[in-house]
């Protein structure tokens, strides 16, 4: 294969992972310059479900890699 076997399985292991750490990140440390327009923390139940999506899509990548 053209860049690896396990292309498919990497790809998903770093945007699941992405997905998680980065909504985790913007949770639990918002931004400190706010203008008017922008909000004042990342909206809760839409960043814990693309924390979720992500963790599972990780989990499951690896899962791939693995067995």
């Amino acid at each position: 294969m053209f860049l690896g076997e396990n292309l498919l399985e990497w790809l998903l292991l770093a945007f699941g992972s992405a997905m998680c750490v980065g909504n985790l990140a913007a949770l639990v440390n918002p931004p400190k310059n706010r203008d008017i327009k922008s909000l004042k923390r990342a909206p809760f139940w839409r960043s814990f479900i693309y924390i979720i999506v992500g963790l599972v899509v990780a989990v499951w990548s690896l899962a791939g890699l693995i067995g």
